[in-house]
């Protein structure tokens, strides 16, 4: 006679049993502090100051970096606007399309309950 096995269920782990949480830290490279610099303020010199933040070094150190990426900036807003080019993921690739979207509103449902009748059922 075959008896049927039950599922075990397993028990939780608690939170005490798992080992701790480790978070890895790395600071931003030059190039992405340079740039985040560049988004927020307009003044070279704030531009050091942030992205010497972001990395944790000096003035000094990061200043020749911020000052070579605006004058790249600068030769690139004089010349043609840059095409962005999209990711090749089909040959016929359309164009993005613009969706809109359009809120309806729709009129309330009432529903009636029916009570059954007091009286007996057959």
């Amino acid at each position: 006679m075959k008896t049927a096995s039950r599922a075990v269920k397993k028990t939780p782990k608690s939170f005490q049993d798992l080992p701790p949480i480790r978070v890895r830290r790395e600071p931003p490279t030059v190039a992405e502090a340079v740039a985040a610099a560049q988004d927020l303020a307009d003044d070279v010199e704030q531009q050091v100051e942030i992205a010497a933040g972001l990395i944790g070094l000096a003035l000094e150190e990061v200043r020749p970096h911020v000052l070579a990426a605006a004058k790249a900036a600068a030769t690139r807003s004089h010349r043609a606007p840059e095409q962005r080019i999209l990711a090749p993921t089909s040959p016929n690739r359309a164009p993005p399309r613009a969706v809109i979207v359009e809120r309806r509103s729709r009129p309330t449902v009432v529903v009636e309950r029916r009570i059954r009748p007091l009286g007996p059922q057959r």
